[in-house]
């Protein structure tokens, strides 16, 4: 077996094996930077119809040019004149992986066909901030988790002292209900501790993907600071979607922390008085999803290897009149092989256990 590295106008990985009856495969990994995006007028109203030329997309300032686009539910395409991908300068945010014989063309553009749909990953506060309303939560994620019928897939974890990944990522919504049915309460909550693994798990999968958190109090036992929870989602292109409770927002440092953390991916937070408002988030939750823009680029050559800030903004008098909202920046990512399927010890559902 034959491990190598290739630089120049693509970065990536590849193995290739050869055999004396069969010709060598090859993996090829293809930077490229997703993004969802909204755009909303002045009264929170969702703009459509919306064209690529539409958008102009800055990183760290340098202009770049959109590869993919879709709109909604819609399917993702590329774009008419966009380029092949170019010096990746190290690694970008965002990674995918195509495979096929030594020898035989591989033409990254058509990748636009891999950020199709969208991945849901519902993570569940089981902490003894939720002993009062436990049902009560239950029947809201089972609500919204039905709702999500144009989703790829979707995984329920709940978390406490430790995460329980209850149901895999899977297209099965049986599966995904039994294991929302079957969590259990348990004691202290230790949300970043388990949303940083979440977004762990999330970040294997190519494709659009995103994070909801039912939280009902704040965080007494994480042993990892919420800012490398937000770095870890914005350098991943995971939006994080929070819906917390009265008992959040009666704390300011939880409620401050939950806002700038969303508002940095791209997500949103909401604090719910009762259970018909926790209902109307995660409907609020499924119309954003559905109304989001799925733009990605492969980033032009920058030796910037820390911290680079994204812009987006529209072109003309439309600049003026709607409001944009999607993640801000990443760090790029050492280059990896997005998965295709978790690791075994997912399938079975255990519960991890963070240490200090």
């Amino acid at each position: 077996m034959l491990t190598c590295i290739w630089t120049g106008i693509v970065t990536a990985a590849c193995t290739c094996t050869a055999a004396q009856d069969s010709e060598a495969q090859i993996h090829v990994v293809v930077n490229m930077v997703q993004l969802n995006v909204a755009v909303t007028d002045r009264k929170g109203n969702y703009i459509t119809g919306l064209r690529p030329q539409d958008f102009i997309v800055t990183e760290d300032q340098i202009s770049e040019t959109i590869a993919t686009f879709g709109e909604g539910n819609q399917a993702v395409h590329r774009v008419a004149g966009s380029p092949a991908p170019s010096d990746m300068s190290g690694g970008a945010g965002d990674q995918v992986e195509v495979s096929g014989q030594a020898g035989s063309r591989i033409d990254p553009p058509t990748l636009g066909s891999l950020v199709a749909g969208a991945n849901v990953f519902v993570l569940f506060d089981t902490s003894n901030y939720m002993y009062r309303g436990f049902v009560f939560a239950q029947d809201a994620i089972v609500d919204f988790v039905r709702s999500l019928e144009s989703a790829d897939k979707i995984a329920f974890y709940s978390y406490s002292r430790d995460l329980t990944r209850s149901a895999p990522l899977t297209a099965e919504r049986s599966r995904v209900l039994r294991g929302i049915r079957s969590s259990v309460a348990g004691d202290d909550a230790a949300l970043y501790n388990g949303l940083l693994l979440t977004l762990k798990d999330a970040a294997q999968y190519s494709g659009r993907k995103v994070v909801v958190v039912f939280s009902n109090g704040p965080d007494n036992s994480s042993v990892v600071p919420p800012e490398d929870v937000a770095e870890l989602a914005q350098s991943t292109g995971i939006p994080i979607y929070m819906i917390s409770t009265r008992q959040a927002k009666l704390e300011p440092v939880s409620t401050a922390v939950f806002e700038r953390m969303t508002a940095a991916t791209g997500g949103k937070a909401y604090f719910a008085k009762n259970w018909g408002d926790e209902e109307k988030a995660f409907a609020s939750i499924r119309e954003d999803l559905a109304h989001l823009y799925s733009l990605s680029y492969y980033p032009q050559p920058n030796p910037n290897s820390g911290w680079r800030s994204i812009t987006v903004r529209l072109a003309g008098e439309k600049a003026k009149e709607y409001h944009i909202r999607t993640r801000t920046g990443y760090r790029p990512q050492p280059t990896r092989i997005a998965a295709e399927t978790p690791p075994s010890s997912h399938e079975r559902g255990e519960i991890e256990r963070m240490n200090p």
